[in-house]
């Protein structure tokens, strides 16, 4: 798939406060190999149909996360957006809902903005979601499982604080 996706009978928007005027915010400061990654970025974004460019009066500023990899991940700083958006009126559904509803089935995805659907084996908010059911990250408990024994009431309350 590339390129933006057709026009559909349901339009997206998003709906401001009313009498908001647009908000335009200055770029942040990016290193040289950030603004090298920017420019990468932004051309691959764009080669690919995934973006076009604009003249909108709206802007938000961009910047960089290093991944555990050690690439960067572009992030767009929506806060002053955010602040003139109207708040939805249906909360998104809890967690447990979510972990109730996932039981049972077979199948499973996470959104991958780059590379699609294609993971096996889902992890979400410190939980592995696999066919034979949902289970705590091993990764998640580790510093638990290897705690030395509380030998004073210290210890025993900075164990209590990581235990929640």
């Amino acid at each position: 798939f590339s390129g933006l996706p057709p026009t559909r009978q349901v339009v997206f928007q998003i709906d401001l406060i009313p009498g908001a005027a647009p908000v335009a915010q200055a770029p942040y400061r990016l290193t040289p190999p950030e603004m090298k990654e920017l420019s990468e970025q932004l051309k691959e974004l764009s080669d690919k149909g995934f973006i076009r460019p604009s003249s909108s009066p709206w802007g938000a500023p961009i910047l960089f996360v290093k991944k555990k990899d050690g690439s960067f991940r572009m992030c767009i700083d929506y806060r002053e957006l955010n602040k003139l958006t109207v708040k939805n009126r249906y909360p998104l559904p809890r967690i447990e809902d979510l972990f109730d509803q996932l039981q049972g089935s077979s199948v499973y995805s996470k959104i991958d903005l780059r590379s699609g659907y294609h993971q096996l084996r889902v992890q979400f908010l410190g939980h592995v979601i696999i066919r034979e059911g949902i289970h705590v990250d091993s990764a998640k408990i580790e510093s638990i499982k290897d705690w030395e024994s509380p030998k004073s009431p210290t210890e025993i309350r900075q164990f209590l604080g990581l235990a929640g």
